[in-house]
């Protein structure tokens, strides 16, 4: 076997792939399975029911993460999360009437999913910012498709690989001797004091990178061909921000990156490319404050993704309302 091809084939990246692309099914089974039920609920704005799932999602990661983080075995908390999952699928499949349920399932069940996928990576590949990108990345691409391509047909398709990358991805964690989480145990080498400022300024600039983002998100006319194309331009983002990071160092790429932002939010009325590259640019930020929080919460990976995740919901009201 050709030695680039041994290194792709390593267990340890191939389950990272595998969660990177459950990582898109899960968000746009999500957001399909949402749109598919709008019409049903009469009176209730899509703003509303999906205000509702984006804050069980994303709220609730802090919580889910903390007891991912004590779980001896965490491939029930991914198995949790896709019981939910089709849950909501059935319900929204066979009910003839909207259930309130829906965001519920679909919050919960993503909550679970998002944590579980963070510490699994850090377990798989260590603290690697490179496979932190890939992993966040994979989310923003599958908000686009499921939501431009939308149907019954795509949503069942969605469910069905789910299902069979989880069972596959946990029987692979069954399997090992060892629990995954003695690839990031530990203790954080700081004080509380350094630990607990260095996680509240990075959920500042989580906040400021959700804002801004969906601000040049916003600017951009909503045709099917554009949506994709900002999901694209994000997931591009998301997963060059970690390869940057590691190739030129963690300041240099980041003082490049924030150069850029400045650089679209100044001149964000020139068009369509100076918005696109905004978007690119401030989502090359995401994998480098999650590599940092996993440093100042070592050991507490799920908690340090919950937090940087309920960190998008302000940020993202501030810009809508």
């Amino acid at each position: 076997m050709p030695p680039y091809l041994s290194v792709i084939m390593k267990r340890e990246i191939v389950l990272t792939g595998i969660g990177a692309v459950m990582h898109f099914l899960v968000d746009s089974l999500s957001i399909c399975c949402l749109y598919l039920l709008l019409p049903s609920y009469e009176g209730v704005g899509f703003v509303e029911v999906f205000l509702t799932y984006n804050i069980l999602a994303f709220m609730t990661q802090p919580l889910t993460g903390l007891w991912v983080d004590r779980m001896r075995n965490r491939h029930w908390a991914l198995l949790l999360s896709i019981v939910l999952l089709t849950l909501a699928v059935g319900i929204a499949s066979f009910l003839p009437f909207p259930s309130y349920l829906l965001p519920l399932l679909l919050g919960f069940g993503n909550s679970l999913f998002h944590v579980w996928g963070g510490k699994q990576t850090v377990a798989l590949m260590g603290n690697d910012i490179r496979a932190l990108g890939v992993f966040v990345s994979t989310g923003a691409f599958g908000l686009a498709v499921g939501f431009v391509y939308c149907s019954w047909a795509l949503l069942y398709v969605m469910l069905i690989a789910l299902c069979l990358l989880a069972l596959f991805a946990s029987r692979d964690e069954m399997v090992e001797s060892r629990s995954m989480n003695s690839a990031s145990s530990g203790n954080s080498d700081y004080s509380l004091n350094v630990v607990w400022l260095s996680v509240a300024l990075l959920m500042a600039v989580v906040m400021f990178r959700s804002y801004v983002g969906q601000d040049f998100s916003s600017a951009i006319a909503k045709t099917p061909t554009l949506i994709l194309v900002i999901g694209g331009v994000a997931m591009l983002g998301k997963m060059a921000g970690g390869w940057l990071a590691k190739g030129f160092g963690i300041v240099p790429s980041m003082v490049v990156v924030l150069l850029v932002i400045l650089i679209a939010m100044l001149f964000r009325q020139s068009g369509l490319a100076v918005l696109l590259v905004g978007i690119f640019a401030i989502n090359c930020t995401m994998a480098v404050t999650l590599w940092l929080a996993n440093v100042v919460l070592k050991g507490r990976e799920g908690l340090a993704f919950g937090l940087l995740a309920a960190a998008l919901i302000p940020g993202w009201l501030f810009a809508i309302y």
